[in-house]
């Protein structure tokens, strides 16, 4: 799927919120930290088995994530700082929404696994960037082979949760499922970045 590499197509459903909230001048930092509210928030609620609320919250968070960056450029406040407290924010609303909904639909064993597989998915990519040399940037953006390897990523999982968490409304069991394929994808997309790492670095021997 790798709704990631469609990521200019994408753009044109949520680049309106980000161009309004940067004619409002509200720092990309704020939103980044509202995002993180929203995402904590959307945790809680899965939590407490309010499915819908924790879907809409969580779609709330990811919109906020998606604009921070428009904003920074729109309004020129771009720094290093920034990204990286939006790769942080990122990672701490995964971990934290996804291990809310495993222990409540799932097992804590089931949790713990999902978080470390899905850390491992996203880490890989910098490590790529210090151990093989990736720097070159688009926009703002870091260019690297992986971009487009790995088809189940964040947004990939974002929209699975709340598809699940919808229908969970209407037949019981259905986020527990959706729980596990989540794990089952993202392990496989793992897998993915990691054989396709092996063929094209795998001879490329350190001197």
């Amino acid at each position: 799927m790798n709704l990631t590499s469609k990521r200019e197509v994408l753009k044109r459903i949520y680049q309106p919120l980000g161009l309004s909230l940067a004619y409002l001048n509200i720092p990309p930092n704020v939103i980044t930290l509202f995002s993180i509210i929203a995402g904590v928030l959307s945790a809680a609620a899965f939590y407490c088995h309010h499915v819908l609320t924790g879907a809409v919250l969580l779609a709330i968070s990811g919109l906020l994530d998606l604009s921070d960056g428009i904003v920074a450029r729109e309004t020129n406040r771009a720094t290093k700082f920034g990204a990286v407290l939006d790769w942080l924010a990122d990672k701490f609303i995964d971990g934290l929404v996804l291990g809310a909904v495993a222990v409540a639909y799932a097992t804590p064993w089931v949790a713990i696994v999902l978080i470390t597989v899905n850390m491992l998915h996203t880490f890989i990519k910098p490590v790529v960037y210090s151990e093989i040399g990736f720097s070159q940037r688009n926009k703002g953006k870091i260019w690297d082979p992986l971009e487009g390897v790995g088809f189940f990523g964040r947004p990939e999982t974002h929209l699975t949760l709340f598809v699940f968490a919808v229908l969970e409304r209407f037949i019981t069991g259905s986020l527990t499922l959706g729980v596990y394929f989540i794990l089952l994808m993202t392990t496989l997309s793992l897998l993915q970045r990691v054989y396709y790492l092996y063929k094209h670095y795998g001879r490329d021997y350190e001197i």
